[in-house]
């Protein structure tokens, strides 16, 4: 079996198994869900499900790049990056959930940790894995053969980076708002990226990547609607760090924003809100993020979840398309 299915099916097995043993042990150590009172009244039923289920899925795609990428630094910086950023998002809702504090880790703290994972990941880029410090523009290989590349040097670089990792783990967080809501787009953004990466002939990020998707695939199991188990910024954290990695060691950062459109929807959703109702005292949306304000329009919670997976789908084909002549 090719490293690629075999990492996507041992992912996708370990984390279905793994959801029997720890879905349990999170009700027993009552790691329930707090539910926004200023949202939809319908999500009030919610409050108690278990969260922290990130752990599930890690599991399996830990596993799976360990066993299958056989101890290629790509792979490995890929799967430290998902890691470190899962870490964070776990002590967050250990703090918050476990010991019943209203606030976790503070966003300042959680931003540092993220930057400096960011930037250890710039570095080992560069020096170790000689990624080099361009950026490919996207579609350029319609009108040159290999496309356009711009040099930023390090320091820029390492900027594009840090804005990569942290800007997509925060909106891979924002999105984790609807049951399989974020769990679905990222196996979408997942396959994308494991696509750019087999046409760049790198083998090992594409087992990651497959890990990935296979378990955000298994923890579907638990997670679609009605869902027995959340995330949580365990997940959230972790998987976002993983599609900005991947974007880092494939050189397709700024197909970010097209194969994560709608994490960059969701993101952009929240800012316009709050600038617009610090400016004006009135709301652009019903809600924020994005999802809740079509839910408060009268969309049902799986009419929400299967349209934006429709519109994450046609990121992702628009994001392969702009890979045309760059490999």
């Amino acid at each position: 079996m090719d490293p690629v299915t075999g990492a996507f099916l041992l992912s996708l097995g370990i984390t279905v198994a793994a959801g029997p043993l720890f879905i349990p042990l999170l009700r027993q150590l009552k790691v329930g869900q707090r539910v926004r009172y200023d949202g939809p009244a319908w999500h009030l039923s919610k409050a108690g499900t278990p969260t922290m289920g990130g752990i599930i899925f890690l599991s399996g795609i830990t596993v799976a790049v360990l066993c299958y990428a056989r101890g290629n630094p790509e792979a490995l910086a890929f799967l430290f990056v998902t890691l470190a950023y899962g870490l964070t998002g776990f002590l967050d809702d250990f703090l918050k959930v476990v010991r019943r504090r209203s606030l976790g880790l503070r966003a300042r703290e959680k931003l540092l940790v993220q930057v400096i994972v960011a930037l250890g990941l710039a570095v080992g880029a560069v020096f170790f894995l000689g990624r080099g410090t361009d950026l490919v523009i996207p579609f350029s290989g319609f009108f040159r053969e290999g496309g356009v590349h711009i040099d930023l040097g390090f320091g820029f670089f390492a900027l594009v980076v840090v804005l990569a990792l942290t800007g997509t783990a925060n909106a891979v967080n924002l999105t984790d708002g609807l049951d399989g809501l974020a769990a679905g787009l990222v196996a979408i953004a997942a396959v994308a990226y494991l696509l750019f990466a087999l046409v760049l002939d790198k083998i090992a990020l594409a087992t990651g990547l497959a890990a990935v998707a296979g378990g955000c695939l298994g923890f579907l199991t638990y997670n679609r609607h009605p869902a027995r188990v959340f995330m949580g910024d365990t997940g959230s954290l972790a998987l976002g760090g993983a599609l900005g990695a991947a974007a880092v060691l494939s050189r397709a950062e700024l197909f970010l924003l097209l194969v994560g459109a709608v994490f960059a929807a969701e993101a952009l959703s929240v800012i316009l809100q709050v600038v617009f109702y610090q400016l004006t005292g009135k709301r652009i949306f019903r809600m924020s993020p994005l999802h809740h304000h079509f839910e408060l329009g009268g969309w049902s919670e799986n009419r929400v979840v299967v349209s934006f997976w429709i519109a994450g789908l046609v990121a992702g084909i628009l994001g392969l398309a702009g890979i045309y002549r760059l490999g």
